[in-house]
């Protein structure tokens, strides 16, 4: 008499458990109303494939978060997240333990870079609650979202004289990267965080779903790190730091 091979078990186990996990990835830290809101940005890729909603409480206002998410990027205030897995990918970013005067003047159209290769464009700002970021496979999408006129050149430039920001002719899907702050009080807010992933290529998810593992372990340090620096920085906390020292 033969055994049966468990192998259809074990797979389907595996399955299961990666559906499971995938799912966890995919919501890091957001509520399931933060999951299923509506959120600035949503518009760029209406109909995603893939979308990920992840989110973390700050003991902060949303006043004094909005300085380190306005600088973030390659050559500006870095991602506050882990920068010497960056040096491995040579990226070159370094991120900023301070709020730098001279970044916050962002403005839609600005280019925000990923790296030397990756540029996204500002589709949207709303100051003190909303940054979103867009990229596409070429011009025209993003230049949709930010309702600009076609021109002749692919690489025009935007309003302002600034160049417009693509992603690479090689990636296959639209992508939309929203960072909200909701005020929960005078003293503390929520940062939600959301990407989206509208395929434009039959293998767009062979690319899209492997990033997001990597999106996982690189956002969820993001969002501890803006945490962090903007809860270190607080007025109150800084006043209470200055007055233990003085009692020392």
């Amino acid at each position: 008499m033969t055994r049966r091979r468990p192998a259809p078990l074990a797979l389907l186990v595996a399955a299961v458990a990666l559906a499971a996990a995938r799912r966890i990835s995919l919501g890091w830290g957001a509520s399931p109303d933060e999951r299923r809101c509506v959120l600035p940005g949503d518009e760029l890729v209406p109909y995603p494939d893939l979308e990920a909603t992840r989110a973390i409480m700050i003991d902060a206002p949303a006043s004094d978060v909005w300085p380190w998410l306005v600088q973030i990027g390659q050559g500006r205030g870095g991602f506050y997240s882990y920068d010497r897995l960056e040096d491995l990918a040579r990226l070159g970013i370094r991120s900023a333990d301070t709020v730098v005067p001279h970044l916050q003047g962002l403005a839609p159209g600005d280019t925000v870079r990923l790296s030397d290769q990756v540029r996204l464009v500002v589709a949207a700002l709303d100051p003190g609650h909303a940054l979103v970021l867009s990229g596409a496979p070429s011009t025209s999408a993003v230049r949709a979202s930010l309702k600009i006129a076609p021109a002749g050149e692919d690489d025009s430039p935007a309003p302002g004289g600034k160049a417009l920001a693509t992603a690479p002719p090689t990636m296959p899907y639209e992508f939309s990267w929203s960072f909200v702050l909701f005020p929960v009080d005078d003293r503390s807010c929520r940062l939600v965080v959301r990407e989206r992933y509208g395929y434009t290529s039959a293998w767009a998810a062979l690319l899209a779903e492997p990033v997001e593992w990597v999106s996982l372990l690189m956002t969820q340090k993001m969002l501890r790190g803006i945490r962090d620096r903007a809860e270190a920085h607080a007025p109150e906390k800084s006043a209470a730091a200055d007055r233990q020292a003085a009692t020392r």
